[in-house]
């Protein structure tokens, strides 16, 4: 997991063999992605923002 900079998420983890991502949210829990590419984990990692990055290309895709 990386510790990243954000007002509502707390770290992002990243395994590329299964291209599985994981979240670490501020209010507490922890969830996993499914079937992420590399460059939208790169770019989640390189966003300004996490939160909107997040919310604009992440949820509600990627289910388990």
């Amino acid at each position: 997991m990386i510790t990243v900079s954000s007002s509502a998420i707390s770290a992002i983890g990243y395994d590329p063999s299964t291209m599985r991502m994981r979240i670490r949210f501020k209010e507490g829990g922890a969830y996993d992605f499914c079937r992420v590419p590399q460059n939208v984990f790169d770019a989640f990692l390189r966003s300004g923002s996490k939160g909107t990055y997040y919310t604009n290309h992440i949820r509600g895709r990627y289910q388990c």
